[in-house]
């Protein structure tokens, strides 16, 4: 997180408000000023008196009802890291300090206040309490809202407010987004008077995101552990590959395929395509979701790219599948392409890649660890790609097989040989 300091340490705090001020009472009635806003600061402004916000007259404040501030906190993610961010600024926030926390959703609405009677009690006057939206088009450039706007830590400080109202007061936000998602869940805000301003306040902000991030992502890792556990009765009756993911797609445990950190987010009654399974159908399970491969008939389309290092894609899924595949991964595939429905044994796969029978082991071994990652696309004995795998070859500028730079410079003289390519 980068510096956002609105102060340089060191600054005389009251003698550069006085500044700020002057400077805020001039740039807004359009005239001229020695010190000048900070381009965060001017374009907050801007947006501002476009909404027809009067720095003079405060808008009245919006609240939320009692019931409506506390269905809010039930429902935030954030609440199961406030305690967290309570617990990282107790030592400056508690009863005797100017400091105040503030925890707001990522609708500007104030959810959560930690700190003083005393600095409470200022800030009511501002109508900045639980309930309140503090976005820019509600009360003006602030660091929550402005925060919110600009997808951006920000502080602010004494006549950087539009408000003449918030002069006497700094504020010093940052967005914490949901690990798993990358979603905006809210701000976290420090607030005080601002000739309390203390210059490790934007240390203890971007210090309080990093934890509350740190401890979603633990909490997440803690569910798919119970998720894991939960999928166990239903995996020891499974005779074939599984995938168990969470409500997001994060793979809890796979059974039978290597399966990515994530995939598409299931829906029930809906197939989704998932790499080295194909077409699977969704299974609600606790928290969760089991992924299988549906029985019913069918058909996967892949692609198999050779016009460059060879590149295996599935086409027409939920999910941008692709991988990378080594050439004898590639030319394996493009062997049981060729061979259809009739696939190959082992020994003619050795003899394919080889040039001889006795290869058997390697052969055995490369198919295995392709399986890992293509799953059940591949069957055995004889090896051969599935018939719900619909494989198709791009080739780049060249007409034919034979004539693609992969066969002719990269494949083994098996595969040369019986497309009649020489290097």
């Amino acid at each position: 997180m980068a510096d956002f300091n609105a102060v340089e340490p060191g600054t005389d705090l009251s003698g550069y408000a006085r500044e700020l001020i002057r400077m805020h009472g001039a740039v807004i009635a359009g005239g001229h000023s020695p010190l000048r806003p900070r381009p965060l600061v001017a374009r907050s402004w801007t947006r501002v008196l476009a909404a027809g916000l009067v720095p003079d007259q405060p808008r009245a404040r919006s609240m939320l009802a009692v019931d409506v501030v506390e269905r809010r906190r039930r429902e935030s993610v954030l609440a199961a890291v406030i305690e967290d961010l309570t617990q990282a600024v107790s030592s400056l926030a508690d009863t005797s300090s100017q400091l105040m926390l503030v925890v707001a959703d990522a609708e500007g609405v104030v959810l959560w206040r930690y700190g003083s009677a005393k600095v409470r009690h200022k800030a009511d006057s501002l109508g900045f309490r639980e309930g309140a939206h503090w976005t820019e088009d509600a009360v003006g450039t602030n660091a929550i809202g402005t925060a919110l706007t600009e997808a951006a830590p920000v502080q602010l400080f004494s006549g950087e407010h539009f408000e003449q109202f918030q002069h006497p007061w700094y504020c010093t936000a940052a967005p914490i987004h949901d690990p798993r998602t990358g979603d905006l869940l809210g701000i976290v805000d420090l607030s005080g008077p601002a000739l309390t301003l203390h210059p490790a306040v934007t240390a203890l902000v971007a210090t309080g995101v990093r934890l509350a991030e740190a401890q979603l992502w633990r909490h997440h890792e803690q569910r798919l552990e119970r998720l894991r556990s939960a999928a166990g009765p239903a995996l020891a009756t499974q005779t074939g590959p599984a995938v168990v993911v969470d409500e997001n797609g994060w793979v809890a445990h796979a059974v039978g395929v290597t399966a990515a950190r994530r995939v598409a987010v299931p829906h029930a009654g809906r197939a989704v395509t998932l790499p080295g399974l194909g077409v699977c159908v969704a299974e609600q399970l606790g928290e969760g979701w089991l992924l299988r491969p549906d029985t019913r008939t069918h058909v996967t389309r892949w692609e198999l790219d050779l016009s460059g290092p060879p590149l295996l894609r599935a086409l027409g899924g939920e999910s941008d599948w692709r991988t990378a595949l080594s050439a004898r991964h590639a030319e394996i595939l493009v062997l049981l392409h060729l061979s259809g429905r009739r696939g190959m044994t082992v020994l003619q796969l050795s003899n394919a890649l080889y040039g001889d029978p006795d290869h058997a082991v390697a052969v055995r071994a490369e198919v295995s660890r392709l399986r890992r990652v293509l799953g059940s696309v591949l069957a055995s004995r004889p090896y051969r790609i599935t018939e719900s795998v619909d494989l198709t070859l791009a080739l780049g500028a060249a007409e034919r097989l034979a004539d693609c730079d992969f066969v002719r410079h990269t494949a083994g003289p098996g595969l040369r040989t019986l497309l009649g390519s020489t290097p």
